[in-house]
């Protein structure tokens, strides 16, 4: 399967959606920059399915087939749920968390000086005027 349609992905992060969590355009942002909607997405690091979990992230947050979109998704917002927690509710450093993993957060006392999260932050704090998007229009690529 290639990259699913933008509004699919978004009804199964509207059904994941639990609580407090933040915004769902925030989740689709995410979803873009780490593998452009495909489900069977895998880096040259090992990150697996459409959110790009790393396998100790799958086993810490339940996702036993990381290419399921439904288990992707559920493990990212589980994820960035326990990172906007531990972070204050600062979406930047609960990103570079994901990115770049907590331990790396917290040891530099903010975004990490790797130039990978850096960007991935960049990139996703960039979109955020299309975090207020419509839930069912496709992203906006400017």
């Amino acid at each position: 399967m290639s990259s699913l349609p933008p509004n699919i992905f978004l009804k199964m992060i509207q059904k994941l959606k639990q609580g407090r969590l933040h915004k769902l355009q925030a989740l689709r942002a995410q979803i873009l920059k780490e593998s452009s909607g495909n489900p069977n997405a895998v880096s040259p690091k090992g990150a697996q399915g459409l959110t790009q979990l790393m396998p100790a992230t799958q086993k810490r947050f339940g996702v036993t087939d990381p290419f399921d979109p439904f288990q992707s998704i559920g493990g990212m917002a589980k994820y960035m749920r326990i990172n906007l927690d531990e972070f204050g509710g600062d979406y930047s450093l609960a990103l570079a968390a994901y990115n770049a993993g907590e331990g790396n957060v917290r040891k530099h006392g903010g975004i990490p000086p790797f130039k990978e999260t850096q960007n991935y932050v960049k990139s996703i704090m960039g979109r955020k005027p299309a975090f207020r998007q419509p839930i069912d229009q496709p992203p906006r690529t400017n």
